[in-house]
């Protein structure tokens, strides 16, 4: 059975913000061999249009941000939205039924499934079915933006912590 996890970059003060501040070299590479290990990710629609950033290559890219596009390129994804009518290459859209459809991907997959987009998150955890968190701390302030949780924060408990490259911490925790 697979583990829905759920893992963004934050500011100190709880916001993600894809704009505001990157990975550095060492997080980067971290997250290419994340999304490497995946059996697949699931995206609410404003994150899932974001990262369609990934699906044609650019001439800018540096050797890394080629091997991100090709792992994220070759996993399946899950989008959920009523709004979209299609999806990018190797994805499906999720529209009615949430839950079941979650339920079926968990029980259908090893591994971990990733969940991106504050939201969806608030929406799964709702539903009680997160199985970890992932909280990239980087060093940063924002004061504003999108917060990390976009609900009520759920009862929580530290599974572990580690750091990850240029002064990014990584805690991981899961339901209490």
């Amino acid at each position: 059975m697979a583990k829905l996890i759920f893992g963004m970059n934050q500011s100190l003060d709880g916001y993600v913000d894809h704009m505001a501040f990157a990975p550095g070299p060492a997080l980067f590479r971290h997250w290419i061999e994340h999304v490497r290990g995946l059996a697949g990710s699931v995206y609410g629609r404003r994150m899932y249009e974001i990262m369609r950033y990934w699906d044609e290559d650019r001439p800018e890219w540096d050797a890394e941000r080629r091997a991100f596009a090709a792992a994220w390129r070759s996993q399946p994804k899950w989008v959920v939205s009523r709004s979209l009518t299609s999806a990018g290459p190797n994805a499906t859209l999720i529209g009615d039924d949430l839950e079941a459809t979650m339920r079926v991907l968990k029980a259908g997959h090893a591994g971990e499934i990733a969940v991106s987009g504050p939201e969806l998150a608030r929406s799964l955890t709702e539903l009680g079915l997160i199985d970890e968190y992932r909280l990239y701390l980087h060093p940063v302030v924002l004061g504003r933006g999108t917060p990390f949780f976009a609900g009520p924060r759920p009862p929580l408990r530290l599974a572990a912590s580690d750091l990850i490259g240029e002064g990014v911490m990584r805690l991981t925790y899961v339901p209490a």
